[in-house]
């Protein structure tokens, strides 16, 4: 099997639904055949929470926080892995919120992660990497694995900032580890009819003219599904903006050259 795309979902600004888009992206991936591994990179666990890990969020080492940080026991991630109906997942565990410093002493921090999912990447046709809401070496760790950047954000004036800080980032990660980031797609979440948002909007289009920019409206049902364990798929398919998340996986399937889907009913 070829190797996997690998897609980080990532904003440094927090509560912009990052984690609701990097499940429903999975979501629509796995409605489109693909088989599909989560990475949950965020200390917090949001998507480990959302599709309904708790135990493993809690569970004694080794964790995730291990195999980031002990090299000897990077294999261990093929342990981590758990099944979910729509995807499997890499939860994430409360260890993680000391992975920053140890990170930091490590000669190749921001390498782990892509060192790790070496040892499961062939059982996946995607890999989607949940990062953390801020910059960081866990963040590092997710963009230098995927190289593939999908960026959530709100249609909100305060994302100009956050976003040029991101690619502030990015830009000086593709210095230091001489690599190429590949913008996937920009998705606007929870927009709603306002001015503001209009303006952002055509923002977003001028600004990342060579990428797609996907609109997500406000919907109570997107928030119902991540507490109800699933994403929007399972809970409830007929919900409109499903057809805005298969929309973003036939563009990342054109994108990666992966083509015959078999589309779910």
């Amino acid at each position: 099997m070829a190797e996997p795309a690998k897609i980080a979902v990532s904003n440094q600004k927090g509560g912009v639904g990052k984690t609701t888009v990097a499940i429903n992206v999975a979501g629509a991936l796995n409605q489109r055949g693909r088989d599909v591994l989560l990475v949950d990179l965020d200390p917090q666990g949001a998507a480990t929470e959302g599709l309904g890990f708790l135990e493993e969020y809690d569970a004694q080492p080794p964790s995730l926080f291990e195999v980031l940080t002990e090299p000897e026991q990077r294999e261990e991630i093929r342990d981590l892995v758990v099944e979910h109906e729509e995807m499997d997942v890499v939860p994430s565990n409360i260890d993680m919120t000391a992975a920053e410093p140890e990170l930091t002493l490590s000669r190749r921090g921001g390498e782990q992660l892509a060192l790790a999912l070496q040892e499961i990447e062939d059982d996946y046709d995607y890999i989607v990497i949940d990062c953390p809401p801020y910059l960081g070496y866990l963040t590092d760790n997710g963009l230098y694995a995927a190289q593939n950047l999908l960026i959530p954000a709100l249609a909100e004036s305060t994302s100009k900032r956050a976003l040029e800080l991101l690619f502030d980032h990015v830009e000086a990660l593709e210095l230091d580890y001489e690599i190429t980031i590949d913008e996937r797609g920009v998705v606007a979440n929870r927009v709603e009819e306002t001015n503001e948002a209009k303006e952002m909007m055509q923002w977003f289009d001028d600004a990342f003219p060579d990428v797609p920019v996907w609109e997500v409206r406000k919907r109570v049902a997107l928030q119902r599904a991540f507490s109800d364990g699933s994403s929007i798929f399972e809970y409830n398919p007929d919900l409109d903006m499903g057809e805005v998340f298969l929309e973003i996986g036939a563009s990342l399937d054109d994108q990666f050259g992966l083509t015959d889907p078999e589309v779910a009913p």
